[in-house]
């Protein structure tokens, strides 16, 4: 197979983490919001129930009530999205006996830092999903949609089911007129760019899959984009969206062969790289049903629109920015000219030569110096935060609640990428986080 090298190395580091956390675990879920990210669930030597959530900025956990009764039980392979400040938890329940009459929706208040009970106004009449595991739960707009799964007793199932937000109504979309579309598929995965919704992958029946299709949430149409190069068949890998393209990690031909690749598709050449790593850098082991989280405005999801002409946010972000790079206790780090309290965010120049000084200071480290370098997050100033982000300290705008939205403080952050767990995993132990950037050039 025919791979096209990417020109953007990917710089990693090892994220220790100490104090209460969660253990180490595969098949879980993640997301993130407002520069936290929330882990669900999942699987160590026995299913999971716990709930977490990790502030970025501190490299800590808290641990959130999962024990009330709007709570989920014991969940893996479940799917977990975030809209307007509220998570989504949909699948993933072990006793399928339990389920047969219960639909397997869980929502909590990030806010209030609880779960809330939901009432089901589905006529008795209307079609609602069953449980399922390994499907795949993306946001458009003011709805989630949910694709496939393993159904127990039914095998893979190509159901697409859509949430509405608004009024909790569950349709099933009708996909059956053509035979074009990815058929039954679990363990798969699945993104949004713009209006268009990305699959790759997983498995359909009991046969590994290296397809990527694209959905059209306006004409409801499938296509498949064939492609000579990029990842082999894969399952239980992750993706997210990075700018006008998609990122892929890990994932493997079955649970035994995991990898640890990093692949970026184009949306514009419909191409796929593969990322080379920076030298001086330390990427994570081989990892199978892990959870990827991108946080920073190029991982935000771009929407559809055609009356807006802001600049996207990693454009006005970056112009805040000095390109020259200047080294901060092991690690590089841009120029600010902002005041000591702000988060400085990392960027690299477009020209060849810094990316030469960077892998020239790399490859200087030597001993504890990279140890140390492969050890520390790309936040300059930690403790001008608290646990809270420092929202406590901001102005009021006279309504009682800080200025700062949830939204603006994910658009302020630098852009990196959190993968969280796996297979293999050694037990008895706490999470593995690994963050990763990117050398755009």
């Amino acid at each position: 197979m025919s791979r096209r090298s990417s020109s953007s190395p990917s710089l990693w580091t090892v994220l220790p983490q100490s104090g209460p956390a969660p253990c180490e675990r595969y098949k879980h879920a993640c997301c993130s919001y407002g520069g936290s990210v929330f882990v669900l669930g999942g699987r160590e030597s026995h299913s999971l129930r716990d709930f977490w959530r990790y502030n970025v900025v501190r490299n800590e956990w808290t641990e959130l009530d999962c024990s009330c009764e709007a709570a989920p039980e014991e969940l893996q392979e479940h799917s977990m999205v975030a809209h307007q400040g509220v998570l989504y938890v949909f699948g993933g329940m072990i006793d399928s006996a339990y389920t047969i009459w219960k639909t397997p929706l869980w929502v909590f208040d990030i806010v209030k830092e609880q779960w809330v009970s939901w009432q089901d106004r589905n006529p008795p009449q209307n079609q609602v999903p069953v449980n399922r595991k390994g499907h795949s739960a993306v946001v458009f707009s003011s709805a989630m949609y949910i694709y496939g799964g393993y159904i127990d007793m039914r095998a893979s199932s190509q159901e697409f089911w859509k949430l509405e937000f608004d009024t909790m109504l569950w349709s099933l979309l009708d996909c059956t007129q053509t035979e074009v579309g990815p058929g039954p598929r679990h363990s798969h995965s699945a993104m949004t760019h713009l209006d268009c919704m990305y699959l790759f992958g997983g498995l359909r029946g009991l046969r590994e899959q290296r397809d990527l299709w694209r959905w059209n949430s306006t004409s409801h149409s499938w296509s498949c984009l064939n492609a000579t190069s990029g990842p082999s068949k894969l399952v239980g890998h992750s993706t997210v969206v990075y700018r006008d393209s998609m990122l892929l990690f890990g994932g493997g031909e079955s649970q035994h062969t995991p990898r640890s690749c990093l692949w970026r598709y184009s949306f514009t050449t419909q191409t796929w790289g593969k990322l080379a790593v920076l030298p001086g850098s330390n990427p994570p082991p081989h990892r199978i049903y892990h959870c990827c989280a991108g946080l920073g405005p190029s991982y935000q999801p771009a929407v559809t629109t055609t009356t807006s002409t802001t600049p996207t946010p990693s454009t006005t972000i970056r112009n805040r920015l000095d390109s020259k790079i200047r080294p901060f206790k092991n690690k590089c780090f841009p120029s600010s000219s902002e005041t000591e309290g702000t988060i400085e965010l990392e960027t690299f120049s477009s020209s060849e030569k810094l990316l030469t000084e960077v892998e020239d200071y790399c490859n200087g480290l030597s001993g504890n110096d990279t140890q140390r370098f492969g050890n520390c997050l790309t936040f300059e100033n930690q403790e001008a935060f608290s646990k809270q982000w420092s929202c406590e300290n901001r102005e009021e705008d006279g309504s009682g609640k800080p200025e700062k939205s949830h939204e603006s403080i994910a658009q302020n952050l630098p852009d990196l990428l959190l993968v969280l767990g796996g297979k293999p995993l050694v037990r008895h132990t706490v999470i593995s986080v690994w963050q990763m950037t990117l050398a755009d050039l």
